[in-house]
């Protein structure tokens, strides 16, 4: 058995939790490193953003994101290298922790997937009711938050969906949870990557940008990541699926953030 496999088996909860945990907290260095506003394309002068606009720029967002491999810079490793290695090692690991260290008993899973469910509700609503709270109290905030929170839960959306039909990933509950990929069998009901922590991540990092506060951050990713716990403790998903659909929402979300975003205090004075 690989050394992965082996701590698996001696800490149990602890080896997987750190795994989990360790991999979002390194969200926090990508935040730091990720490409800030003068990188990315050009942005018309400031103007409040209006919900016509989500059309043209979900087809905007969609090119840039397909095609930024093809813009990868030096400076760009320095998040993209450390996060390959912790989906590696996830993936390596990921049998293990599923079939050994991850409870079977279906109450358990059963709640935690109903509790993942909820959590998603909520990054799924915020956005809806800030837009609904701004267009009838004319606060510019509120509404590009609750615009550009839809714009990047739709996006991560299609992002996922392209990469379960091109992985082809098994859940947890079919065949030992040995979760191989590209088995034509899974068709677009695949593991990899998870739609639910895909569209909290990228809710919860337009949130925490347009609201920035330690409290607010503390409490939004705190929540992103119990979205991304349950879908593991639920049996729905490997660490590996949770991990990728984290990060890819986050940057999404942060993305659509830094290239839409608008508002400045001076729309509300």
């Amino acid at each position: 058995m690989n050394l992965p496999g082996k701590l698996l088996q001696r800490n149990g909860w602890r080896a997987i939790l750190v795994l989990i945990l360790g991999s979002f907290a390194c969200l926090n260095v990508l935040a730091q490193t990720w490409p800030q506003a003068q990188s990315l394309p050009e942005a018309p002068p400031p103007q409040p953003v209006a919900i016509r606009q989500i059309p043209a720029g979900l087809l905007r967002d969609q090119e840039v994101i397909w095609t930024s491999p093809a813009r990868i810079r030096g400076q760009d490793f320095g998040y993209l290298v450390p996060l390959g290695l912790l989906v590696t090692v996830a993936i390596t690991t990921d049998h293990q922790a599923m079939s050994q260290v991850v409870t079977h008993n279906t109450s358990f899973n059963n709640e935690n997937v109903s509790a993942s469910n909820g959590l998603l509700g909520a990054f799924v609503a915020a956005p809806v009711v800030l837009y609904g709270v701004g267009h009838l109290t004319n606060n510019d905030h509120a509404s590009e938050t609750g615009i550009l929170g839809g714009e990047a839960m739709v996006d991560s959306l299609v992002v996922d969906e392209a990469m379960k039909v091109i992985f082809m990933r098994e859940r947890p509950t079919v065949d030992g949870a040995r979760g191989k990929f590209f088995q034509t069998s899974v068709g677009a009901d695949g593991s990899f990557p998870s739609t639910h922590t895909m569209i909290a991540w990228s809710s919860a990092a337009v949130l925490a940008e347009e609201y920035p506060s330690r409290l607010n951050t503390f409490a939004i990713y705190g929540v992103a990541t119990g979205v991304s716990l349950t879908r593991v403790l639920g049996q729905q998903h490997f660490p590996s699926d949770v991990l990728v659909g984290s990060a890819f929402g986050w940057m999404i979300g942060h993305y659509v953030y830094k290239k839409h975003h608008r508002w400045h205090l001076d729309f509300d004075r």
